[in-house]
């Protein structure tokens, strides 16, 4: 579970349940937005992609996530999930693409409410 105080912060974290995976889906609260990441990226960190979804979309987007299906929000963030139980994250031309266990760890992390924004 997140520790008080903890989305205050403007830094990378991601669910608990990845432990000490270095590839994970990463999220940044950013005041209007929620940045997410792919942190097996390894090219120069200013052509890292990051799909920002607004702030006020972010509850359904979870909540997208937790149906673990296939799925378009309003401002086109799209969540596919694949056969093998990993899922690409979308959002105009950029694409984010977790296997399974990266999937599997985030979707652990969205239930116990670590990417809550309150």
């Amino acid at each position: 579970m997140r520790q008080a105080g903890e989305f205050g912060r403007r830094k990378w974290y991601k669910s608990s349940f990845s432990k000490d995976a270095n590839s994970c889906v990463e999220v940044r609260f950013t005041g209007n937005a929620v940045d997410v990441r792919d942190s097996k990226y390894v090219g120069p960190e200013q052509d890292q992609p990051i799909i920002t979804v607004p702030a006020d979309q972010w509850p359904a987007f979870l909540g997208l996530v937790m149906t673990n299906s296939s799925g378009v929000l309003p401002d086109a963030v799209a969540v596919d999930v694949h056969a093998d139980g990993g899922a690409t994250i979308t959002h105009r031309t950029t694409r984010l693409n977790y296997n399974a266990d990266e999937w599997d760890a985030f979707l652990e992390g969205v239930a116990d409410g670590q990417f809550d924004r309150s």
